[in-house]
């Protein structure tokens, strides 16, 4: 099964970084984003990708042209002019740029990828964020499901504590960055038929708009929901955030061993 990954958006909210690079390749803990997520699909046996580029969408080319040299021993042979690979240890993945436009929106950037699809269900989400999901499961899920689109859905944690004050002033209760137990948000990591892409009329559609609405409409969107860790890199504050959690060795993301 192929996995999509949509990395052509500008990255705004994150212009510390992404002034100089797209939003997928802000690195955490040395590493681009993009090789997070991408990781997180390789662990569960999905090592197909095809990603959809926008904004500074060659650095990314360019990082996977060069990535089985960054990870290998080599010798340069100038007076033979060969390049010798001695001990490769990138991973085994297969990994498909397309140019899907500077300002094309989520569901444009699908539309642009649909011959690269085979007609086969597929994968999909978005080059900023990470998670400890089940994509095992996640599948199982949209199979048994038999809809045409299957969603992550997620319960961020609040951003500040809960206080339950009463008519005096008094705090009876404090509960830190809770978790609000009514909302369930989009969480990316999508399963989605080919179908889906008939619901996409151009490149200023938003996936997460009109297109999911109509499915919702038609009774073809399913849920698969996940309890466990989740989190986008919105903010420079997301960013540090993640970088703690990798550095500290405590990265519940991390779903490999290597």
């Amino acid at each position: 099964m192929k996995v999509v990954i949509l990395a052509g958006g500008l990255g705004t909210r994150l212009s510390e970084e992404t002034s100089l690079k797209p939003k997928p390749m802000v690195e955490i803990g040395g590493m681009p984003i993009l090789w997070h997520i991408l990781k997180i699909y390789s662990s569960f046996g999905l090592n197909d990708f095809i990603i959809c580029l926008g904004y500074k969408g060659n650095l990314i080319k360019e990082y996977f042209a060069n990535y089985r040299m960054y990870n290998s021993d080599i010798t340069f042979d100038l007076s033979e002019n060969q390049t010798i690979i001695h001990k490769n240890l990138s991973e085994p993945w297969k990994i498909t740029c397309i140019d899907t436009g500077l300002h094309t929106m989520t569901g444009g950037r699908l539309k642009h990828i649909k011959e690269q699809l085979d007609n086969e269900t597929f994968c999909m989400t978005y080059g900023d964020g990470v998670g400890n999901v089940d994509i095992t499961q996640l599948i199982q899920c949209h199979q048994n499901s038999g809809r045409l689109a299957t969603i992550t859905a997620v319960q961020p944690p609040g951003r500040f504590g809960n206080l339950d004050i009463d008519s005096n002033g008094n705090v009876l209760n404090f509960q830190e960055k809770p978790k609000d137990q009514a909302a369930w948000i989009n969480g990316g990591f999508f399963v989605l038929e080919p179908k889906v892409l008939d619901y996409i009329d151009s490149d200023s559609d938003m996936f997460e708009k009109s297109p999911l609405e109509k499915i919702t409409n038609d009774s073809q969107l399913n849920s698969f929901k996940h309890h466990g860790f989740w989190k986008p890199m919105d903010t420079l504050r997301d960013k540090n955030e993640l970088c703690r959690l990798w550095e500290s060795n405590n990265a519940p993301w991390r779903t490999w061993n290597d």
